[in-house]
Protein backbone atom coordinates (compact mmCIF):
# COMPACT_ATOMS: atom_id res chain seq x y z
CA UNK A 1 0.00 0.00 0.00
CA UNK A 2 2.66 2.54 1.13
CA UNK A 3 4.15 1.78 -3.03
CA UNK A 4 0.80 2.63 -3.97
CA UNK A 5 0.51 5.69 -1.99
CA UNK A 6 3.58 6.86 -3.31
CA UNK A 7 2.67 6.26 -7.27
CA UNK A 8 -0.52 8.69 -5.92
CA UNK A 9 1.37 11.26 -5.25
CA UNK A 10 4.19 11.30 -7.90
CA UNK A 11 1.01 11.39 -10.21
CA UNK A 12 -0.29 14.09 -8.24
CA UNK A 13 2.75 16.09 -8.16
CA UNK A 14 3.59 15.73 -12.04
CA UNK A 15 -0.21 16.55 -12.53
CA UNK A 16 0.21 20.08 -10.66
CA UNK A 17 3.47 20.26 -12.70
CA UNK A 18 1.80 19.75 -15.61
CA UNK A 19 -0.81 22.06 -15.29
CA UNK A 20 1.81 25.09 -13.97
CA UNK A 21 3.88 24.81 -17.18
CA UNK A 22 0.75 24.55 -19.51
CA UNK A 23 -0.85 27.24 -18.02
CA UNK A 24 0.16 29.62 -21.05
CA UNK A 25 -1.24 30.11 -24.21
CA UNK A 26 0.98 28.15 -26.32
CA UNK A 27 -0.90 27.73 -29.41
CA UNK A 28 -1.56 31.62 -29.67
CA UNK A 29 -5.35 31.10 -29.74
CA UNK A 30 -5.87 33.07 -26.74
CA UNK A 31 -7.30 29.63 -25.17
CA UNK A 32 -5.90 27.60 -22.43
CA UNK A 33 -6.95 24.06 -23.17
CA UNK A 34 -6.54 22.81 -20.03
CA UNK A 35 -7.66 21.65 -16.40
CA UNK A 36 -5.87 25.17 -14.80
CA UNK A 37 -8.18 25.38 -12.07
CA UNK A 38 -8.54 21.97 -11.22
CA UNK A 39 -6.34 22.22 -7.64
CA UNK A 40 -7.42 25.04 -7.04
CA UNK A 41 -11.47 24.13 -7.20
CA UNK A 42 -11.08 20.58 -5.07
CA UNK A 43 -9.64 23.02 -2.10
CA UNK A 44 -12.67 23.00 0.43
CA UNK A 45 -11.01 25.73 2.07
CA UNK A 46 -10.32 28.04 -0.32
CA UNK A 47 -14.10 27.10 -1.19
CA UNK A 48 -14.91 28.40 2.41
CA UNK A 49 -12.87 31.58 2.57
CA UNK A 50 -14.69 32.54 -0.46
CA UNK A 51 -18.12 31.70 0.27
CA UNK A 52 -17.82 33.51 4.07
CA UNK A 53 -15.99 36.65 2.60
CA UNK A 54 -18.73 37.08 -0.36
CA UNK A 55 -21.66 35.23 0.52
CA UNK A 56 -21.65 33.95 -2.81
CA UNK A 57 -21.56 30.49 -3.89
CA UNK A 58 -17.91 29.90 -5.41
CA UNK A 59 -17.50 28.43 -8.52
CA UNK A 60 -16.26 24.60 -8.65
CA UNK A 61 -17.57 24.30 -5.14
CA UNK A 62 -19.03 20.69 -6.15
CA UNK A 63 -15.54 19.84 -6.64
CA UNK A 64 -15.04 20.75 -2.72
CA UNK A 65 -17.50 19.16 -1.21
CA UNK A 66 -17.11 16.02 -2.88
CA UNK A 67 -13.21 16.10 -1.33
CA UNK A 68 -14.80 16.69 2.31
CA UNK A 69 -17.21 13.72 1.59
CA UNK A 70 -14.63 11.51 0.94
CA UNK A 71 -12.69 13.39 4.06
CA UNK A 72 -15.48 11.82 6.09
CA UNK A 73 -15.85 8.41 4.82
CA UNK A 74 -11.97 7.97 4.26
CA UNK A 75 -10.11 10.32 6.61
CA UNK A 76 -7.47 12.64 6.32
CA UNK A 77 -6.13 10.54 2.90
CA UNK A 78 -6.04 14.43 0.86
CA UNK A 79 -2.61 15.23 2.85
CA UNK A 80 -0.93 12.01 2.18
CA UNK A 81 -2.26 10.52 -1.03
CA UNK A 82 -2.73 13.93 -2.97
CA UNK A 83 -1.38 17.47 -1.97
CA UNK A 84 1.55 18.70 -3.82
CA UNK A 85 2.95 20.46 -1.31
CA UNK A 86 2.75 17.52 1.60
CA UNK A 87 4.77 16.05 -1.13
CA UNK A 88 7.31 18.34 -1.77
CA UNK A 89 7.55 18.27 2.10
CA UNK A 90 7.27 14.17 2.42
CA UNK A 91 10.92 14.05 -0.31
CA UNK A 92 12.32 17.29 1.85
CA UNK A 93 12.02 15.26 4.70
CA UNK A 94 13.06 12.06 3.45
CA UNK A 95 16.40 13.77 2.60
CA UNK A 96 16.61 16.21 5.65
CA UNK A 97 15.94 14.95 8.43
CA UNK A 98 16.13 11.48 10.34
CA UNK A 99 13.79 12.04 13.29
CA UNK A 100 14.55 11.23 17.12
CA UNK A 101 11.76 9.30 19.25
CA UNK A 102 12.79 11.92 22.42
CA UNK A 103 13.17 14.85 20.91
CA UNK A 104 9.90 14.28 19.18
CA UNK A 105 7.68 14.14 22.28
CA UNK A 106 8.27 17.83 23.48
CA UNK A 107 6.31 19.33 20.31
CA UNK A 108 3.33 17.53 20.12
CA UNK A 109 1.65 20.59 21.54
CA UNK A 110 2.41 22.53 18.79
CA UNK A 111 -0.01 20.34 16.51
CA UNK A 112 -2.84 22.28 17.61
CA UNK A 113 -1.00 25.94 16.41
CA UNK A 114 -2.97 25.16 12.83
CA UNK A 115 -6.23 24.57 14.12
CA UNK A 116 -5.50 27.99 15.91
CA UNK A 117 -4.68 29.56 12.51
CA UNK A 118 -7.58 28.15 10.54
CA UNK A 119 -10.02 29.92 12.81
CA UNK A 120 -7.80 33.01 12.65
CA UNK A 121 -8.15 33.21 9.10
CA UNK A 122 -11.87 32.07 8.70
CA UNK A 123 -12.74 34.73 11.08
CA UNK A 124 -11.05 37.16 8.69
CA UNK A 125 -12.29 35.86 5.85
CA UNK A 126 -15.68 36.58 7.50
CA UNK A 127 -15.21 39.60 8.35
CA UNK A 128 -14.16 40.61 4.45
CA UNK A 129 -10.52 39.97 4.88
CA UNK A 130 -9.60 37.55 2.59
CA UNK A 131 -5.85 36.46 3.53
CA UNK A 132 -5.93 32.65 3.79
CA UNK A 133 -4.79 32.50 0.06
CA UNK A 134 -1.38 33.27 1.62
CA UNK A 135 -1.33 30.48 3.85
CA UNK A 136 -3.74 27.49 1.67
CA UNK A 137 -0.88 24.94 0.28
CA UNK A 138 -1.89 24.51 -2.86
CA UNK A 139 -2.13 28.49 -3.13
CA UNK A 140 1.01 28.67 -1.70
CA UNK A 141 3.05 26.24 -3.62
CA UNK A 142 1.78 27.36 -7.13
CA UNK A 143 2.78 31.04 -6.51
CA UNK A 144 6.00 30.13 -5.07
CA UNK A 145 7.01 27.87 -8.29
CA UNK A 146 5.19 30.36 -10.97
CA UNK A 147 6.47 33.52 -9.44
CA UNK A 148 9.76 32.40 -8.31
CA UNK A 149 11.24 29.10 -9.04
CA UNK A 150 10.29 28.90 -13.04
CA UNK A 151 11.71 31.96 -13.67
CA UNK A 152 14.71 31.05 -12.26
CA UNK A 153 14.81 27.33 -13.91
CA UNK A 154 14.62 29.20 -17.19
CA UNK A 155 17.21 31.94 -16.97
CA UNK A 156 19.17 28.89 -15.84
CA UNK A 157 18.40 26.26 -18.56
CA UNK A 158 18.70 29.13 -21.28
CA UNK A 159 21.97 30.01 -19.98
CA UNK A 160 23.39 26.46 -19.83
CA UNK A 161 22.45 25.61 -23.32
CA UNK A 162 23.53 28.80 -24.59
CA UNK A 163 27.23 27.90 -23.07
CA UNK A 164 26.97 24.52 -24.85
CA UNK A 165 25.91 26.10 -28.13
CA UNK A 166 29.21 28.70 -27.69
CA UNK A 167 31.31 26.09 -27.41
CA UNK A 168 30.87 25.21 -30.92
CA UNK A 169 31.57 21.79 -30.49
CA UNK A 170 29.27 19.64 -33.13
CA UNK A 171 29.41 16.19 -30.74
CA UNK A 172 28.60 18.41 -27.41
CA UNK A 173 25.81 20.68 -29.87
CA UNK A 174 24.32 17.78 -31.30
CA UNK A 175 22.92 15.98 -28.31
CA UNK A 176 22.02 19.05 -27.00
CA UNK A 177 20.07 20.69 -29.39
CA UNK A 178 17.94 18.28 -29.99
CA UNK A 179 17.26 18.11 -25.82
CA UNK A 180 16.74 21.95 -25.88
CA UNK A 181 14.38 22.62 -28.40
CA UNK A 182 12.54 19.74 -26.81
CA UNK A 183 12.65 21.92 -23.73
CA UNK A 184 11.68 25.06 -25.55
CA UNK A 185 8.83 22.92 -26.85
CA UNK A 186 7.34 21.29 -24.10
CA UNK A 187 8.58 22.84 -20.57
CA UNK A 188 10.35 25.83 -20.70
CA UNK A 189 7.79 29.70 -21.04
CA UNK A 190 8.10 30.94 -25.03
CA UNK A 191 9.59 34.22 -23.58
CA UNK A 192 12.22 34.89 -20.02
CA UNK A 193 9.36 35.16 -17.42
CA UNK A 194 10.41 37.89 -14.37
CA UNK A 195 8.31 38.87 -11.69
CA UNK A 196 8.45 41.69 -9.18
CA UNK A 197 9.11 40.03 -5.45
CA UNK A 198 10.06 36.84 -7.31
CA UNK A 199 13.24 36.15 -5.33
CA UNK A 200 11.47 37.46 -2.06
CA UNK A 201 8.29 34.70 -3.03
CA UNK A 202 11.18 32.06 -3.55
CA UNK A 203 13.19 32.70 -0.18
CA UNK A 204 9.97 32.47 2.05
CA UNK A 205 9.31 29.17 -0.03
CA UNK A 206 12.67 27.80 0.82
CA UNK A 207 12.46 29.10 4.51
CA UNK A 208 9.12 26.74 4.94
CA UNK A 209 10.86 24.22 3.28
CA UNK A 210 14.04 24.63 5.47
CA UNK A 211 11.55 24.03 8.32
CA UNK A 212 12.07 20.04 8.13
CA UNK A 213 15.07 20.40 8.80
CA UNK A 214 13.66 20.76 12.66
CA UNK A 215 10.66 18.60 12.02
CA UNK A 216 9.26 16.20 9.38
CA UNK A 217 6.35 17.74 7.34
CA UNK A 218 6.79 20.90 9.84
CA UNK A 219 4.21 22.83 7.51
CA UNK A 220 1.86 20.22 7.45
CA UNK A 221 2.07 19.59 11.16
CA UNK A 222 1.78 22.61 13.07
CA UNK A 223 0.94 25.65 10.06
CA UNK A 224 -1.27 24.28 7.33
CA UNK A 225 -4.90 25.48 7.57
CA UNK A 226 -6.36 23.23 4.70
CA UNK A 227 -4.41 20.29 7.14
CA UNK A 228 -6.66 21.40 9.97
CA UNK A 229 -9.33 21.65 8.37
CA UNK A 230 -9.52 18.58 6.58
CA UNK A 231 -8.41 16.80 10.21
CA UNK A 232 -11.72 18.17 11.83
CA UNK A 233 -13.59 16.38 8.67
CA UNK A 234 -12.16 13.29 9.04
CA UNK A 235 -12.58 12.86 12.97
CA UNK A 236 -15.43 11.09 12.14
CA UNK A 237 -14.29 9.52 9.55
CA UNK A 238 -15.29 5.45 8.83
CA UNK A 239 -11.55 4.55 9.13
CA UNK A 240 -10.00 2.78 12.35
CA UNK A 241 -6.33 1.66 12.87
CA UNK A 242 -6.18 -1.38 15.64
CA UNK A 243 -3.14 -2.95 17.15
CA UNK A 244 -3.54 -6.40 17.72
CA UNK A 245 -2.05 -8.33 21.21
CA UNK A 246 1.12 -9.02 18.73
CA UNK A 247 2.51 -5.82 19.16
CA UNK A 248 5.57 -5.74 21.33
CA UNK A 249 5.50 -1.84 21.80
CA UNK A 250 9.15 -1.35 20.02
CA UNK A 251 7.24 1.96 18.73
CA UNK A 252 8.91 1.60 15.32
CA UNK A 253 5.71 2.81 13.61
CA UNK A 254 5.66 6.22 15.51
CA UNK A 255 9.16 6.70 15.13
CA UNK A 256 7.99 6.55 11.58
CA UNK A 257 4.87 8.37 11.58
CA UNK A 258 5.37 11.41 9.66
CA UNK A 259 2.09 13.25 11.18
CA UNK A 260 2.82 12.43 14.68
CA UNK A 261 -0.49 10.48 14.86
CA UNK A 262 0.94 7.72 17.61
CA UNK A 263 -0.12 4.83 16.07
CA UNK A 264 1.64 2.59 18.23
CA UNK A 265 -2.00 1.30 20.05
CA UNK A 266 -5.64 1.91 19.01
CA UNK A 267 -6.49 3.95 22.14
CA UNK A 268 -3.82 6.99 21.57
CA UNK A 269 -4.01 6.82 17.50
CA UNK A 270 -4.64 10.49 16.31
CA UNK A 271 -7.26 9.98 13.83
CA UNK A 272 -7.25 13.82 13.02
CA UNK A 273 -3.75 14.00 12.18
CA UNK A 274 -3.53 10.52 10.33
CA UNK A 275 -2.04 11.08 6.60
CA UNK A 276 -3.27 7.15 5.74
CA UNK A 277 -0.14 6.86 4.36
CA UNK A 278 0.53 3.37 5.52
CA UNK A 279 3.94 3.76 6.69
CA UNK A 280 3.06 2.41 10.42
CA UNK A 281 1.38 -0.86 8.45
CA UNK A 282 4.18 -1.48 6.11
CA UNK A 283 7.37 -0.86 9.17
CA UNK A 284 5.62 -2.70 11.90
CA UNK A 285 7.88 -6.06 12.26
CA UNK A 286 5.09 -7.83 14.20
CA UNK A 287 2.26 -6.98 11.52
CA UNK A 288 0.50 -5.84 14.62
CA UNK A 289 -1.04 -2.57 12.88
CA UNK A 290 -3.97 -2.73 10.11
CA UNK A 291 -6.95 -0.12 9.35
CA UNK A 292 -10.08 -1.28 9.18
CA UNK A 293 -13.29 0.06 8.52
CA UNK A 294 -15.64 0.91 11.19
CA UNK A 295 -18.68 3.22 12.31
CA UNK A 296 -17.43 6.43 13.14
CA UNK A 297 -18.61 6.60 16.86
CA UNK A 298 -17.10 3.08 18.01
CA UNK A 299 -13.45 4.45 18.34
CA UNK A 300 -12.27 7.89 19.44
CA UNK A 301 -8.78 7.18 19.62
CA UNK A 302 -6.00 9.79 20.79
CA UNK A 303 -7.09 13.63 20.52
CA UNK A 304 -5.49 16.88 19.87
CA UNK A 305 -6.32 18.68 23.25
CA UNK A 306 -7.31 22.16 21.52
CA UNK A 307 -8.06 24.23 24.30
CA UNK A 308 -11.59 26.64 24.29
CA UNK A 309 -10.04 29.60 25.81
CA UNK A 310 -7.36 29.59 22.45
CA UNK A 311 -9.81 28.94 20.15
CA UNK A 312 -11.37 31.91 21.11
CA UNK A 313 -8.75 34.23 21.34
CA UNK A 314 -7.76 32.87 17.49
CA UNK A 315 -11.66 34.02 17.01
CA UNK A 316 -11.31 37.36 18.35
CA UNK A 317 -7.88 37.75 17.27
CA UNK A 318 -8.57 37.07 13.44
CA UNK A 319 -11.95 39.79 14.26
CA UNK A 320 -9.77 42.40 15.97
CA UNK A 321 -7.20 42.12 12.79
CA UNK A 322 -9.57 43.52 10.03
CA UNK A 323 -9.39 47.03 10.62
CA UNK A 324 -5.67 47.33 10.85
CA UNK A 325 -5.42 45.32 7.51
CA UNK A 326 -8.43 47.12 5.85
CA UNK A 327 -7.17 50.74 6.99
CA UNK A 328 -4.52 52.06 4.46
CA UNK A 329 -3.73 55.14 2.13
CA UNK A 330 -5.74 53.48 -0.74
CA UNK A 331 -8.50 53.41 1.41
CA UNK A 332 -8.95 56.83 1.07
CA UNK A 333 -8.10 57.85 -2.30
CA UNK A 334 -7.20 55.31 -5.50
CA UNK A 335 -3.80 54.40 -5.66
CA UNK A 336 -3.00 55.61 -8.98
CA UNK A 337 -0.43 52.53 -9.44
CA UNK A 338 -2.89 50.17 -8.95
CA UNK A 339 -3.64 48.99 -12.41
CA UNK A 340 -5.60 45.52 -12.21
CA UNK A 341 -5.82 42.93 -15.68
CA UNK A 342 -9.05 43.79 -17.56
CA UNK A 343 -12.55 41.98 -16.24
CA UNK A 344 -11.08 42.57 -12.15
CA UNK A 345 -13.98 42.70 -9.80
CA UNK A 346 -14.67 46.42 -8.23
CA UNK A 347 -11.53 46.73 -5.93
CA UNK A 348 -13.48 45.52 -2.55
CA UNK A 349 -14.75 42.69 -3.95
CA UNK A 350 -11.90 42.09 -5.99
CA UNK A 351 -9.63 41.45 -2.67
CA UNK A 352 -12.44 39.03 -1.11
CA UNK A 353 -12.33 36.89 -3.94
CA UNK A 354 -8.66 36.98 -4.65
CA UNK A 355 -6.29 33.80 -3.38
CA UNK A 356 -3.36 35.00 -4.21
CA UNK A 357 -2.45 32.08 -6.76
CA UNK A 358 -0.59 33.59 -9.18
CA UNK A 359 -2.77 31.76 -12.28
CA UNK A 360 -3.14 35.12 -13.72
CA UNK A 361 0.55 36.42 -13.86
CA UNK A 362 1.81 32.53 -15.01
CA UNK A 363 -0.68 32.99 -18.28
CA UNK A 364 0.14 36.56 -19.17
CA UNK A 365 1.46 36.79 -22.17
CA UNK A 366 3.69 39.85 -21.83
CA UNK A 367 4.50 39.24 -18.48
CA UNK A 368 2.78 42.67 -17.32
CA UNK A 369 0.85 41.46 -14.50
CA UNK A 370 2.99 41.33 -11.26
CA UNK A 371 2.32 40.47 -7.27
CA UNK A 372 1.65 43.74 -5.48
CA UNK A 373 3.45 44.47 -2.70
CA UNK A 374 1.55 47.47 -0.56
CA UNK A 375 -0.24 49.33 -3.79
CA UNK A 376 -3.03 47.91 -2.19
CA UNK A 377 -2.66 47.80 1.35
CA UNK A 378 -1.72 45.35 3.23
CA UNK A 379 -4.97 43.75 2.95
CA UNK A 380 -3.96 43.14 -1.06
CA UNK A 381 -0.67 41.81 -0.60
CA UNK A 382 0.50 39.35 -3.93
CA UNK A 383 -2.84 40.51 -5.83
CA UNK A 384 -2.33 40.87 -9.35
CA UNK A 385 -1.53 44.69 -10.81
CA UNK A 386 0.04 45.35 -14.01
CA UNK A 387 3.18 47.06 -14.52
CA UNK A 388 3.41 48.72 -17.62
CA UNK A 389 6.57 50.32 -17.65
CA UNK A 390 7.92 46.87 -18.01
CA UNK A 391 5.34 45.71 -20.59
CA UNK A 392 2.14 45.88 -21.23
CA UNK A 393 -1.99 44.15 -21.64
CA UNK A 394 -2.38 42.63 -25.06
CA UNK A 395 -5.51 44.18 -26.68
CA UNK A 396 -6.72 40.79 -28.03
CA UNK A 397 -5.52 38.46 -25.38
CA UNK A 398 -8.75 37.11 -22.11
CA UNK A 399 -6.02 34.69 -20.69
CA UNK A 400 -5.96 36.18 -17.15
CA UNK A 401 -9.29 35.90 -16.86
CA UNK A 402 -9.47 32.36 -18.20
CA UNK A 403 -7.39 30.96 -15.19
CA UNK A 404 -8.27 32.95 -12.74
CA UNK A 405 -9.78 29.99 -10.24
CA UNK A 406 -12.73 32.67 -7.86
CA UNK A 407 -13.45 34.66 -10.90
CA UNK A 408 -12.11 37.76 -8.94
CA UNK A 409 -11.20 38.51 -12.80
CA UNK A 410 -14.47 38.03 -14.54
CA UNK A 411 -13.58 35.95 -18.04
CA UNK A 412 -14.68 38.50 -20.84
CA UNK A 413 -15.84 37.64 -24.62
CA UNK A 414 -12.66 39.65 -26.91
CA UNK A 415 -14.76 42.41 -27.97
CA UNK A 416 -15.98 42.91 -24.42
CA UNK A 417 -12.86 42.99 -23.00
CA UNK A 418 -11.56 45.51 -26.13
CA UNK A 419 -13.99 47.77 -24.59
CA UNK A 420 -12.76 47.72 -20.68
CA UNK A 421 -10.99 50.72 -19.26
CA UNK A 422 -8.00 49.43 -16.92
CA UNK A 423 -6.31 53.46 -16.51
CA UNK A 424 -5.72 56.20 -18.75
CA UNK A 425 -2.27 57.39 -20.70
CA UNK A 426 -0.98 60.70 -19.79
CA UNK A 427 1.68 62.60 -21.75
CA UNK A 428 4.74 63.94 -19.41
CA UNK A 429 5.47 66.85 -21.95
CA UNK A 430 8.88 67.63 -19.88
CA UNK A 431 10.00 64.31 -21.32
CA UNK A 432 7.88 63.60 -24.43
CA UNK A 433 10.30 64.40 -27.55
CA UNK A 434 7.75 66.72 -29.72
CA UNK A 435 7.45 68.71 -26.42
CA UNK A 436 11.01 68.74 -24.63
CA UNK A 437 12.85 68.63 -27.57
CA UNK A 438 11.26 69.69 -30.70
CA UNK A 439 11.85 66.20 -32.13
CA UNK A 440 9.54 64.15 -34.27
CA UNK A 441 8.28 60.82 -32.88
CA UNK A 442 4.99 58.88 -33.43
CA UNK A 443 5.68 55.97 -31.47
CA UNK A 444 3.11 56.06 -29.07
CA UNK A 445 0.36 56.78 -32.14
CA UNK A 446 1.81 53.65 -34.40
CA UNK A 447 1.53 50.85 -31.23
CA UNK A 448 -2.34 52.47 -30.13
CA UNK A 449 -4.66 49.49 -30.45
CA UNK A 450 -7.91 50.56 -30.39
CA UNK A 451 -9.39 50.72 -34.02
CA UNK A 452 -9.75 54.56 -33.94
CA UNK A 453 -6.42 55.58 -32.58
CA UNK A 454 -6.70 57.03 -29.10
CA UNK A 455 -3.46 59.45 -29.44
CA UNK A 456 -3.91 61.63 -32.29
CA UNK A 457 -1.54 64.61 -33.29
CA UNK A 458 -1.73 68.54 -32.92
CA UNK A 459 0.52 70.31 -35.08
CA UNK A 460 2.31 73.10 -33.82
CA UNK A 461 4.83 75.57 -35.18
CA UNK A 462 7.59 75.55 -33.06
CA UNK A 463 10.86 77.95 -33.16
CA UNK A 464 13.94 75.96 -33.08
CA UNK A 465 17.65 76.98 -31.87
CA UNK A 466 18.83 78.29 -34.73
CA UNK A 467 15.85 80.62 -35.05
CA UNK A 468 14.12 78.48 -37.78
CA UNK A 469 10.58 77.57 -37.94
CA UNK A 470 9.37 74.03 -37.88
CA UNK A 471 5.99 72.18 -37.76
CA UNK A 472 5.99 69.47 -35.16
CA UNK A 473 3.45 66.89 -34.60
CA UNK A 474 2.48 66.84 -30.80
CA UNK A 475 0.61 63.69 -28.98
CA UNK A 476 -2.23 64.10 -27.46
CA UNK A 477 -4.54 61.52 -25.88
CA UNK A 478 -8.21 61.06 -26.23
CA UNK A 479 -9.36 60.19 -23.11
CA UNK A 480 -12.44 58.71 -24.22
CA UNK A 481 -10.87 56.61 -26.71
CA UNK A 482 -7.82 55.28 -24.40
CA UNK A 483 -8.29 51.95 -22.39
CA UNK A 484 -5.27 52.19 -20.45
CA UNK A 485 -3.49 48.89 -21.95
CA UNK A 486 -0.14 50.53 -21.49
CA UNK A 487 0.97 49.96 -24.80
CA UNK A 488 2.20 53.27 -25.34
CA UNK A 489 4.29 53.52 -22.10
CA UNK A 490 6.06 50.40 -23.23
CA UNK A 491 7.06 51.41 -26.62
CA UNK A 492 7.89 54.77 -25.22
CA UNK A 493 11.69 55.72 -26.34
CA UNK A 494 11.89 57.19 -23.42
CA UNK A 495 13.10 54.60 -21.69
CA UNK A 496 13.98 54.80 -18.16
CA UNK A 497 10.77 57.00 -17.43
CA UNK A 498 8.29 57.31 -20.44
CA UNK A 499 6.76 59.83 -21.23
CA UNK A 500 3.62 58.84 -21.37
CA UNK A 501 2.35 56.48 -18.65
CA UNK A 502 -0.85 54.54 -17.25
CA UNK A 503 -2.80 55.40 -14.00
CA UNK A 504 -5.73 53.29 -12.77
CA UNK A 505 -8.04 56.24 -13.02
CA UNK A 506 -10.56 55.86 -15.35
CA UNK A 507 -10.83 52.32 -14.93
CA UNK A 508 -14.21 51.03 -15.74
CA UNK A 509 -14.32 49.11 -12.48
CA UNK A 510 -14.60 51.88 -10.44
CA UNK A 511 -17.48 54.37 -10.09
CA UNK A 512 -15.03 57.01 -7.98
CA UNK A 513 -11.76 56.78 -9.40
CA UNK A 514 -12.98 59.06 -12.11
CA UNK A 515 -11.79 62.40 -13.82
CA UNK A 516 -14.45 64.39 -11.88
CA UNK A 517 -14.22 67.60 -13.90
CA UNK A 518 -14.46 66.51 -17.30
CA UNK A 519 -16.85 64.78 -19.39
CA UNK A 520 -16.46 60.96 -18.07
CA UNK A 521 -15.46 58.15 -20.35
CA UNK A 522 -18.00 55.45 -21.56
Amino acid sequence: MRWLRRVSQIFFILFFLFLLIRTEDRIAANIVPYLSKFFFQIDPLLSFATLLATWKIPEGILSALLLIILTFILGRFFCGWVCPLGTVHNALSYILKKERWGERRNWLKFQRGKYYLLVFFLLSALFSLQLLGIVDPLSLLYRSIALGINPGFNSFTNSFFDSIYGTGLRPLTGISEPIYSFLKGNILSFKQPVFIQGLFITLLFAGIALLNLYRRRFWCRYLCPLGALLGLFSKASFTRLVVDENCTSCMICTNKCPAEADPNSTESWKKTECYLCWNCVEVCPTGSISFIPSPARSHQGGIIDIKGRRMAISAVAGAATVPFFSFSIESKRANPDLIRPPGALPEEEFLDKCIRCGECMKVCLTNAIHPTFLQAGLEGLWTPYLVMRLAYCEYSCTLCGQVCPTQAIRRLPVNEKQKVKIGLAFISRDRCLPYAEQKECVVCEEHCPTPKKAIWFDEKEVTLMDGSRKIIKQPVVDLNLCIGCGICETKCPVSDRPAIYVQSIGESRSKTNQILLTELPE
